[in-house]
């Protein structure tokens, strides 16, 4: 009956509503980390929300600038929130402007390989877990577990064998990748087409994300269920496919892996070992 969001970059709105999610359900965003395509759309989100009759004002749970994060979209929506209370509010429709703000929940982990619990729901607790993508640092991924399911989401980060740790037992992990083989061939096209600012951007790229290979292997060493690959740098480019990114994958045993795509569900029943893959 709750609905909880792990980061939310350009256009996430737009899919949660061609997907009919009940957007109103929703308690709580968790931020990975700063990065722009990871939080671009979390005012717009929050103001449709809102609208759609969120009972409670939206919690940004995450590392530290989530403050300024919630702070700032708060500031930059204000009068978009006055303008439709004063439009919208009648014949017993509310529109409270404390339940339209974005309230922040600054996480600290001390330990650069440690965890803390975020969220605490019931049945549910979300453990943040720190990874490393520096300089864009802290990072988070996160563990959420209710009533014998589990998920790990890694968010950004370089291979990181804590993550693991954190991760053991888990039924799914949901691990970025980025095959960095295709990122210095599209970074050395880039820059023989005379982009040198892009080029140089996209090398830089390989020294904080996860190859495909490695993100199996961790997720081996966890012993989970299920691994889904997702923030795939490379999927659409001209010669990008999915045989050529997870090559090797499959070598260092057994895993069960898929490829995330736009709309993919997975459901936990509660009181059953399965993962079932579906689709919106």
């Amino acid at each position: 009956g709750s609905l909880y969001l792990v980061d939310i970059g350009p256009e996430a709105t737009e899919n949660l509503q061609l997907w009919r999610l009940p957007t109103a359900t929703v308690k709580a965003v968790f931020i990975t980390h700063l990065h722009s395509d990871h939080i671009g759309d979390l005012g717009e989100f929050n103001m449709q929300s809102w609208v759609a009759g969120r009972p409670q004002a939206l919690s940004v749970v995450g590392p530290a600038g989530v403050d300024k994060l919630a702070a700032g979209f708060n500031l930059a929506y204000e009068n978009d929130h006055q303008f439709r209370k004063a439009h919208h509010e009648h014949d017993g429709i509310q529109f409270s402007l404390p339940v339209g703000q974005l309230k922040a929940k600054v996480i600290t982990i001390a330990k650069p390989d440690g965890t803390a619990e975020a969220w605490k729901d019931g049945d549910l607790t979300v453990t943040a877990i720190r990874v490393a993508h520096d300089p864009a640092s802290p990072a988070f991924g996160y563990r959420f577990d209710y009533k014998g399911r589990s998920v790990v989401i890694s968010g950004d980060t370089s291979k990181w064998p804590p993550l693991a740790t954190a991760a053991k037992g888990a039924d799914v992990l949901i691990h970025e990748a980025q095959l960095n083989a295709m990122t210095r061939q599209m970074s050395q096209g880039l820059k023989m087409q005379g982009n040198a600012r892009i080029s140089s951007i996209m090398a830089d790229t390989v020294t904080y994300h996860t190859e495909p290979v490695e993100a199996a292997d961790l997720a081996r060493a966890a012993g989970v269920k299920a691994l889904v690959l997702t923030h795939l740098t490379q999927a659409g480019l001209p010669f990008y496919t999915p045989e050529a990114f997870t090559k090797g994958m499959d070598d260092g045993g057994k895993l069960d892996w898929r490829l995330a795509t736009d709309g993919m569900t997975i459901d936990l029943p509660v009181g059953s070992a399965d993962v079932r893959f579906g689709k919106y």
